[in-house]
Order: C-alpha cells, then sequence, then structure tokens
C-alpha cells in the first residue's frame, strides 16, 4: 500500500463524552485536534488503525468497540463482538466521527513488548502494497508527567514526550526508531511501538508533518499530529 496520509492521536476513553460525563468539555481542544487530523485520511482508499495492545492481532472492519468498562455501555461501534483493545477501540470510535468513516478499515493491535526493528518492519508492510492508505496511529505518551498522573511523576517523563513532539512537527524518523522500549515501559509510554510502525511505514514519503496538540491536560502526555 501507498501511505498518502496518516494521523497520529492519543486514545484516552476520556474523549467519548459519554464516558467523560460531566468532564467532557475539558477535552474539547483535543477530540477536535483528534477530528481534524483523523479528516485528512479521507484522500486514502482505506484506512489502517495501529494501536498497542498485550499481544499481536489483526481485525476486520466489523470488529466491534465497546466502552462499558469505562461506565457507558452505550456507546459501541462495529457489526461484530465488542473484541478490540481500548487503543484500537478509540481509533475506531474516532473514525466513526470522522469524515473518513466510511472508508474500508482494518485494525492491527501492535504487542506493547514488540522490539523496535518488529515495529519497523511491520509498517514497512503496511505501506508496500499498491493502495491508497491512510494510516491512524493511537498512542498515548508518558503516563507520568505530574504528580497527578496516573502513576507518580518520572523526571525524564516530559524530556521523552518532548522528544518524541519534535519527532511527529519535522518527521524525523530517525529518533522514532530509536525510542527506547526499556525507557518507554518505564515512563508507561503506550505509544512507542505504534510511533515505531509510522516511521516504518513513512519510510520514502515526502508528506508534510503538522503537529497540532501537546499537552498532559491529566498528566499524560497527549500528542495529535497528521502527515499530508
Amino acid at each position: 500500500m501507498s501511505v498518502v496520509a496518516a494521523a497520529v492521536c492519543p486514545h484516552p476513553p476520556l474523549l467519548v463524552p459519554e464516558v467523560a460525563s460531566g468532564a467532557a468539555p475539558d477535552l474539547d481542544e483535543l477530540r477536535a485536534a483528534c477530528l481534524a487530523a483523523i479528516d485528512t485520511l479521507s484522500v486514502a482508499s482505506a484506512v489502517v488503525v495501529i494501536g498497542s495492545a498485550q499481544t499481536s492481532s489483526t481485525y476486520p472492519a466489523s470488529a466491534g468497540g465497546s466502552f462499558a468498562a469505562y461506565g457507558a455501555p452505550g456507546v459501541r461501534f462495529g457489526s461484530g463482538d465488542p473484541v478490540l483493545p481500548l487503543s484500537l477501540a478509540m481509533g475506531g470510535w474516532l473514525l466513526e466521527q470522522s469524515k473518513a468513516t466510511g472508508l474500508p478499515r482494518t485494525y492491527v493491535a501492535v504487542p506493547t513488548t514488540a522490539p523496535p526493528e518488529e515495529c519497523i518492519r511491520l509498517g514497512r508492510e503496511i505501506a508496500s502494497g499498491n493502495d491508497r492508505v491512510g494510516l491512524l496511529v493511537m498512542g498515548d505518551g508518558s503516563a507520568r508527567r505530574s504528580e497527578h498522573s496516573p502513576v507518580h511523576l518520572h523526571p525524564r517523563a516530559e524530556i521523552f514526550d518532548t522528544t518524541v513532539a519534535t519527532a511527529l512537527q519535522h518527521s524525523d524518523l530517525d529518533v522514532l526508531k530509536a525510542l527506547d522500549p526499556d525507557l518507554a515501559t518505564e515512563l508507561h509510554a503506550a505509544g512507542r511501538a505504534p510511533w515505531q510502525v509510522l516511521a516504518g511505514a513513512l519510510e520514502g514519503t515526502s508528506l508534510t508533518p503538522d503537529l497540532t496538540y501537546n499537552a498532559a491536560p491529566y498528566g499524560v502526555g497527549y500528542l495529535v499530529a497528521s502527515f499530508t
């Protein structure tokens, strides 16, 4: 597949208004940035959603996503059973809200422990066909950005996220490929493997990067970028 566009988004379930409830307006800016980035995928003929999970798996377009575990049992999509892990479920939900919703899609789960070379190779494989493909890459930065983070503050968390943000902003694939999986695990940065898949998929392309969101509103690094 020829990669004609890519979007990078985080996957907090609070992006779903029914999950966030009264706090939903707090993430209006992030939600809008995600949807604007995903809208750029409408130039593609198919979308591949990439996200981290415990194990490797590929799911068809019919695979279901549900947010019952997050207090919103009425929010679901897909005609099949709700088998998608959180990162892919969030990707699917965001796609449903975007201009790219009608495109054929495939979901690819990448193990959080996958070594960089495996992630890069997967990205190259995704980009090796003839179809015009758009990539939706789901991944959070460090969950250790503040004293109020899900995991307590780590002194290297902000540096790590800034490194990734700068690499996305300048399409520096070498920096993304070099991200240390052990450090990412220590920092609870779920996006490391998907970002390295992106790096492999973007090799040889001339897409223009645009970093549109970089903040840690709940002590977790959230990054949004598009490549068009």
